[in-house]
């Protein structure tokens, strides 16, 4: 009874361990690869799965997540024979498992040499300007091609980069001359518009103070000719004022005749060497003068000085 008892326990713990040992859990974004006998059974995806003991095997764990290859530098020759190193980076994914696992032998290796050949076969009919300007037609070139070529392998390239591009020193150092040249061109032309503009400041002050000295001289030249205007108004008010009340006063001819004598006057004392006086009023400057006589006659006479001792 006891050895029964006991190789029923052992029994069931063998069984109890062997079905742990055969018992498998998938994680996500991955995927087993089971063979039975030697033969692909089935794929595993997510979730818990229970393999028959010593009939079938894992034979491959695949990640579907997407993964990245940087592949080593390739030396490639461009159109016009000018050798380059250029490395690339691959992204891809694998799509279908059964199809990576069996449908070629180590598949990293295969797509490293597959970008190599593409890569020369693309760069080959570019010249170097051409190939270093053109880094977006080059990938998309790479992923078309790879992708088709990696499809029956279970494998989907999702992208290629070309990481660098390496000319030969000879030609980089000419590229670092032309790209110092054209850096000093650009710091000469942004020097020229920064004086040009300057200038043009400097243009529009000097038009906007000649401008300001023009209005301030228009405006000081009105205001000259105002105030002249306004005191000739004033004279000729004055004199018309004068006129309005000699007429108001009725004066006589001889009151006229002495103004009139007294405009002669001023004449005379002007720059004219010739006067014509009207025969009205020489009369009255011939009384006017013996008046003066007479006035002057009438004067008491100065006093003689007494003797000096």
């Amino acid at each position: 009874m006891n050895s029964v008892l006991i190789a029923v326990v052992v029994i069931v713990v063998l069984a109890l361990l062997l079905f742990v040992a055969n018992f498998k859990v998938v994680q996500q974004s991955r995927a087993f690869v089971v063979e039975r006998l030697g033969k692909f059974r089935t794929v595993w995806n997510q979730g818990p799965h229970v393999k028959t003991p010593f009939v079938d095997r894992i034979v491959k764990r695949v990640s579907l997540k997407e993964q990245v290859a940087d592949f080593a530098p390739q030396p490639v020759i461009t159109k016009d024979n000018v050798t380059m190193q250029i490395d690339t980076v691959i992204y891809f994914q694998i799509t279908d498992p059964k199809l990576y696992t069996y449908g070629i032998e180590h598949p990293m290796n295969a797509i490293e040499n597959l970008t190599a050949t593409t890569l020369r076969n693309i760069i080959g009919d570019m010249e170097l300007d051409q190939s270093l300007t053109s880094r977006d037609i080059i990938n998309t070139k790479m992923r078309i091609i790879l992708d088709e070529a990696t499809d029956p392998w279970g494998i989907k390239v999702n992208r290629v980069e070309l990481k660098n591009i390496i000319p030969p020193k000879e030609i980089q150092n000419a590229m670092e001359k032309q790209m110092k040249a054209e850096r000093e061109r650009r710091e000469a032309i942004l020097q020229a518009e920064g004086q040009k503009a300057s200038q043009i400041l400097v243009a529009e002050g000097e038009k906007q103070s000649a401008i300001l000295r023009a209005d301030a001289a228009k405006q000081a030249a009105i205001l000259k000719a105002e105030g002249d205007a306004e005191a000739i108004m004033k004279v000729q008010s004055a004199l018309a004022d004068s006129i309005k009340l000699m007429n108001e006063a009725n004066p006589n001819t001889q009151v006229i005749k002495l103004k009139a004598l007294e405009a002669m006057a001023k004449v005379a004392d002007g720059q004219a060497t010739k006067i014509i006086i009207p025969s009205e009023l020489q009369g009255l400057a011939g009384l006017a003068a013996s008046a003066k006589v007479l006035l002057e006659n009438d004067a008491p006479a100065a006093k003689p000085e007494p003797p000096r001792a």
